[in-house]
């Protein structure tokens, strides 16, 4: 049981968390911490949250467990702000979807405090944002990539290991850069791609009409590319090396299907849907 939970920027993602761990009744009190009153107000009025705060000095100084879901560009003065205030029991986790800039952001920020840390990335969302999108079924089933540190102390990896099992998830746990190389070519390029692909679209003299006649392929691919913009604009700078990585073996892979297309080479394109097509059916 957490007494008092402290969430710092509470949209989907804390904000579900929140919910989850309120109805499995593994959390007795649950602080938003935000910029913005009104928000923070929605927060309350829906019971995502229990009271708000706009310091997160007050917030965090009493919280046994504090989640930071800001953006991964953003979490930097947020680590440095809690390592004045933290208790000695107290844990420190986040929800970015990058690891590496984040964990030395951390590790400068929170010092000394660096054992109280465990790095965490849920691997759930949708393409909604705001704290009236969250809800309490979010990680049912999910999976949680924890990658802690070698300073990072174990109860804490513990504490934050039985919260996320309390809100319905499966934890694993991965090393930094191993995480950031998995999410970059399942997460991380779909998103630039999807992005890319609609501004491609909309950029087209005929858009209107594209998007009038898109069936359900091109929505369901594109879903995607309605997620919240700032949030994957820091995570495709922040995970830069492993992104540009899987975009240039993107590339060449879109480059050799445009020529067998030029090319009228049948047998190259239907061995490469055929091999897509089993690896789609027998992974995912």
């Amino acid at each position: 049981m957490i007494n008092k939970l402290c969430i710092i920027g509470i949209g989907l993602i804390g904000g579900s968390l929140a919910r989850a761990l309120k109805e499995a009744e593994f959390v007795k009190h649950v602080v938003a911490v935000g910029r913005d009153v009104a928000h923070l107000e929605r927060a309350v009025e829906l019971g995502v949250a229990d009271s708000f705060e706009t310091s997160i000095s007050l917030a965090a100084a009493d919280a046994d467990v504090i989640v930071v879901a800001v953006p991964v560009g953003a979490m930097k003065p947020v680590f440095a702000e809690l390592s004045a205030v933290i208790n000695a029991d107290a844990v420190v986790t986040d929800v970015g979807s990058v690891k590496g800039n984040v964990v030395r952001d951390a590790r400068e920020a929170l010092a000394d405090k660096l054992a109280c840390f465990v790095p965490g990335h849920p691997i759930a969302g949708t393409e909604k944002s705001g704290v009236e999108a969250s809800f309490a079924e979010l990680y049912q089933g999910q999976r949680v990539i924890l990658t802690p540190l070698e300073e990072t102390n174990t109860t804490a990896t513990q504490t934050i290991t039985q919260m996320w099992h309390a809100a319905g998830a499966e934890v694993q746990s991965l090393s930094v850069e191993h995480h950031d190389e998995v999410l970059a070519a399942t997460s991380h390029l779909p998103h630039a791609i999807a992005y890319t692909l609609v501004d491609t679209l909309a950029q087209m003299h005929e858009h209107r009409e594209i998007f009038q006649f898109a069936a359900g392929g091109f929505k369901d691919f594109t879903r995607i590319a309605s997620s919240d913009p700032q949030m994957w604009h820091d995570i495709c700078l922040n995970n830069r090396d492993a992104l540009l990585e899987m975009l240039n073996r993107f590339s060449k892979d879109i480059n050799q299907l445009t020529a067998a297309i030029e090319n009228e080479d049948s047998d190259f394109i239907l061995k490469l849907f055929k091999r897509a097509k089993t690896a789609r059916d027998q992974n995912c």
